[in-house]
């Protein structure tokens, strides 16, 4: 099961008129009868949503105050993600005549059309506030504190990946959310700009919409969705100068190739890919190849053999891909410790759907064609693995069959694959060529494709480092882009390009025009972040005299986020 969770707007969205309908609700039971969790993501003060929606408690979670609250039904956990609102603020708010002025326990909520109110309060009170617009509703929060962020607590309380999750929703404070889940939905009475940047809109409005995805999980897992989500792809390589990709979901890959053929180097830098997108990998290292992948757990040495218990444990809880060396375990030993992992991994992926991918290097050592009895406790078909081998007749014949995709890497490439076609009992691809100079041949024969040559895609831990650093990290005081605006009132400071785009959200068009006319954003992306490409780029919207100041926004917030934040922050760009 691909999607173990939904999440779910409340107003305009599973309610309508503020009511859920019995229909919806009864919806709302068979998804939860599927083993899924729900996950409604309001606006709404907590105290509030109980009154309107008695039926909360069929809820997992539930995260209010667009995202400064986190509750648990089950058990009232109940979490705060963001501070009391100042007093100050209140103060003077009111005292700029705001009187329909909502009070939570993180959130300040008023009515259009005070936004002016309440952007020029924040500015006096030289506050890291930002305003968050839902229809008519215009609310106050601590800046880095919205529906996404609260979704990310979620998902870390209850060990589940944002892969594992489609979101649904129909206003402005639904896009943080919405882009963070593996696919997104809007009901058909969402407003346009959320409709262009999801996967999926609706036929039905409000709950009716929401009861249209429950029937597409609960029928085929929404499978109908996977060719729109192109943007989870994991790049292998490029062909003719296109990037070649393949789905880290529902597509086994197969790697051969002799030594220093440059199987490693594809396999790591695949490997190293999918944990950058935020996939969880379980890496089954029989040499001890992979111990330098940043961000992963190693388990097992030279001395001691891996904790299959410790593995398990780690993959129910949040935490980072695991790397198994198993140098400590006799080659003898190997198959029955690997068919013991796979099944308590199986078990895993029910509950929690990780971890996302079990790459296998070495693949022979743990499913050697010549190690028999273990098969009658090998899955029918393995899933979402990607197995690294020296020849397809080294591993058994019923694990090719599980196969869609195989990269054959190597001078001997054309006949890797028509060997790999003889033993898989499926026509050669007929190819005639070797791989091109220091690449491979790759063949989607599952999805009825030719084989191609491509040039491999290597890692580069570096160039990760830099990406993380730049888009999560902390820059540092002098480093950083400040806010201030025409008259020096702002003082919102960002530490890094995804706290950037969204405090770039939130200000007002007067600061976000006095710094873009300055040509300050590009200097920044040239001296703070020190990306030439990004600082041209950016310079050439700040020179763009027809833009306005919403255009501008969204177009500088693409930038950073195609060469940065896509992967790992709540502002892809569509």
């Amino acid at each position: 099961m691909r999607y173990l969770a939904l999440a779910s707007d409340y107003d305009g969205t599973l309610a309508t008129r503020g009511l859920v309908g019995d229909e919806v609700l009864a919806a709302l039971e068979r998804l939860r009868e599927s083993g899924r969790k729900l996950i409604l993501v309001t606006g709404r003060e907590l105290r509030e949503l109980k009154i309107v929606f008695p039926a909360y408690e069929i809820c997992d979670w539930i995260v209010a105050e667009n995202g400064a609250i986190l509750y648990r039904p089950s058990d009232r956990f109940h979490k705060p993600l963001a501070p009391p609102p100042p007093e100050s603020l209140v103060e003077e708010l009111r005292a700029k005549g705001v009187e329909r002025l909502a009070i939570g326990e993180a959130i300040l909520a008023t009515w259009r059309p005070h936004e002016a109110a309440m952007l020029a309060a924040i500015r006096d009170q030289q506050l890291a506030y930002q305003v968050i617009f839902n229809k008519d509703s215009v609310m106050a929060l601590p800046s880095g504190v919205d529906k996404a962020s609260g979704l990310k607590a979620v998902l870390k309380e209850a060990g589940l990946s944002r892969h594992n999750v489609v979101g649904i929703g129909d206003a402005e404070n639904d896009h943080a959310f919405l882009d963070l889940c593996e696919a997104s939905a809007a009901v058909s009475n969402a407003i346009d700009a959320l409709k262009e940047r999801v996967d999926l809109v609706t036929q039905a409005d409000h709950g009716a919409g929401v009861m249209e995805v429950i029937d597409g999980l609960l029928d085929d897992d929404l499978a109908r969705l996977e060719p729109t989500l192109v943007r989870h792809r994991i790049l292998l390589g490029a062909h003719d100068g296109s990037e070649v990709k393949v789905q880290p979901h529902g597509e086994n890959l197969l790697v051969i190739g002799s030594s220093g053929s440059g199987k490693s180097t594809l396999a790591t830098g695949y490997v190293e890919r999918l944990m950058a997108d935020g996939y969880r990998v379980c890496v089954i290292d029989p040499e001890g190849d992979y111990g330098a992948l940043e961000e992963a757990l190693v388990l097992g040495s030279a001395q001691h053999a891996p904790s299959i218990d410790e593995t398990v444990k780690l993959f129910r809880h949040s935490g980072p891909s695991v790397v198994l060396n198993l140098v400590g375990i006799h080659l003898a030993d190997r198959p029955k410790f690997f068919l013991t992992l796979l099944s308590r991994l199986q078990e895993t992926r029910v509950e929690t759907g990780q971890p996302h991918c079990i790459v296998v290097d070495e693949a022979h050592h743990v499913l050697p064609a010549a190690w028999e009895p273990a098969w009658p406790a090998l899955p029918q078909k393995l899933d979402r693995v990607a197995l690294v081998t020296l020849e397809a007749d080294s591993i058994a014949r019923r694990v090719l069959a599980s196969i869609d995709t195989v990269v054959a890497v190597g001078d001997k490439a054309a006949a890797t694959l028509d060997r790999f076609a003889e033993l898989r009992g499926v026509p050669s691809p007929g190819i005639t060529k070797g791989a091109p100079p220091g690449g491979a041949l790759l063949w989607q024969f599952s999805a009825g494709r030719p084989a191609i040559g491509i040039q491999i895609a290597a890692g580069s831990i570096a160039h990760r480092r830099h990406i993380r650093k730049y888009a999560e990290g902390d820059l540092g005081a002098d480093r950083s882009f400040y806010f201030r605006g025409p008259d020096k009132r702002l003082n919102l400071r960002a530490q890094n390009l995804l706290l950037f785009t969204q405090l770039a959200e939130g200000v007002d068009d007067d600061t976000w025009l006095h710094h873009l006319r300055r040509h300050d954003y590009s200097n920044w992306f040239r001296e703070g972040i020190k990306d030439e490409a990004l600082a041209e780029d950016g310079r050439k919207i700040e020179d763009d005299p027809q833009l306005e100041a919403a255009e501008s926004r969204r177009r500088m917030i693409g930038l950073i986020a195609e060469r940065y934040t896509a992967g790992a922050s709540a502002w892809p760009i569509k």
